[in-house]
């Protein structure tokens, strides 16, 4: 803190006041900051196994079958064989949640979607087999799905873990690459005017009119969805969400005073715009990017939900409310992909007014 600027201080002061923005900012990045361990939270692999002496990690590198006796080129750690034979000679540590994203529960109590284990009578559960295989006596023994399963019998939970990650970390791609592109061409536009600010204008006009959904649309039809894919064509359009704000702080503040002196001292165009130029702007940037976070899970969210996305299969909070929308007699699907993307996003609002506060001259000052 000592080598911060003071009115950094101010507004890191100002930003801790506001606490409904900094809990929201801690509870995000925790969030965030565990999903991306999400391997050693839910997965059908061991995190650590000891076999006749020897530590394996099962997470990080595959092993053959033939290593426990099998003969096939895969383990599946699940099968009762491998767990029989890993136990009669070693150890295994498991993740809490025993699925991953795409792992199919083959035997669930009830057909799927199943509801949450704690939801079930032992009835239900009596048709589950337990860890081992064996068939299960009472709820106690089954494998625990907390959140359920899917119209495909996969973990609930684990397909949200997987998904959040998925989602935030395309939103900061996103967020992250467009703002650097629409704050470069906005600084441009503004700082030099005239003819490049016009023409800038008149292609951002015509850019921004096009109907994006559309096109995603018949670009999906004629390229296989992929992340980098789907990253790719919305950042095409993406960028120009910050264009008009840098425009307008670059406008204002090249006829300041000391923009002048620099320019009189024969500093050149780049420095200036990058030295004295750019920082003003980006006191206003930096508080709409929360919301274009915001807005970039969004849509991915939406582009699932739609069905032009990730590819089938991908652990989605889109497909998981598709899902939801489908089996109305599973209320769990569409409820639990609902609360996660509902606190994500107000997380992330309530950080962006936290950093509106911070950046008021108004608040941080009195």
């Amino acid at each position: 803190m000592s080598r911060l600027s003071p009115i950094t201080r101010r507004r890191l002061d100002a930003f801790a006041r506001n606490r409904r923005g900094w809990y929201a900012l801690w509870i995000f990045l925790f969030a965030f900051i565990a999903s991306l361990g999400a391997e050693v939270i839910a997965n059908d692999k061991p995190i650590l196994v000891s076999y006749k002496g020897e530590l394996l990690f099962p997470v990080l590198r595959d092993y053959g079958e033939e290593k426990f006796g099998g003969f096939l080129a895969t383990t599946d750690y699940r099968d009762p064989f491998i767990l029989n034979e890993i136990n009669a000679h070693g150890w295994m540590i498991w993740p809490p949640i025993r699925y991953s994203y795409d792992t199919h529960n083959l035997s669930p109590p009830t057909a799927a979607p199943s509801p949450p284990t704690w939801l079930l009578t032992d009835a239900q559960c009596a048709h589950g087999k337990t860890f081992d295989g064996q068939p299960a006596k009472n709820c106690g023994d089954i494998e625990w799905n907390w959140l359920g399963t899917d119209d495909q019998s996969r973990d609930v939970t684990a397909r949200l873990i997987y998904g959040f990650r998925i989602s935030v970390l395309f939103g900061l791609l996103l967020a992250g690459i467009s703002s650097v592109v629409g704050i470069a061409a906005g600084a441009v536009q503004g700082y030099f005017g005239g003819w490049t600010d016009l023409l800038f204008q008149r292609f951002i006009e015509i850019w921004s009119s096009l109907p994006s959904l559309y096109l995603l649309i018949i670009l999906s039809a004629i390229i296989t969805p992929s992340f980098f894919v789907l990253l790719g064509i919305l950042l095409a359009f993406s960028w120009v969400n910050l264009v008009h704000l840098v425009r307008a702080e670059c406008l204002r503040a090249r006829n300041f005073d000391y923009v002048r002196a620099a320019r009189a001292l024969g500093l050149s165009n780049a420095k200036i715009l990058l030295r004295h130029v750019l920082p003003n702007a980006m006191v206003a940037t930096l508080t709409f990017m929360p919301f274009i976070l915001n807005s970039s899970i969004t849509t991915l969210t939406s582009l699932d939900f739609l069905g032009f996305g990730l590819p089938p299969g991908s652990p989605s909070l889109g497909e998981l409310l598709l899902q939801g929308k489908s089996n109305l007699q599973a209320p769990w699907l569409g409820l639990s992909g609902f609360a996660v993307i509902a606190v994500t996003l107000s997380l992330l609002v309530f950080i962006g007014e936290g950093l509106r506060d911070a950046f008021d001259p108004r608040k941080t000052f009195n």
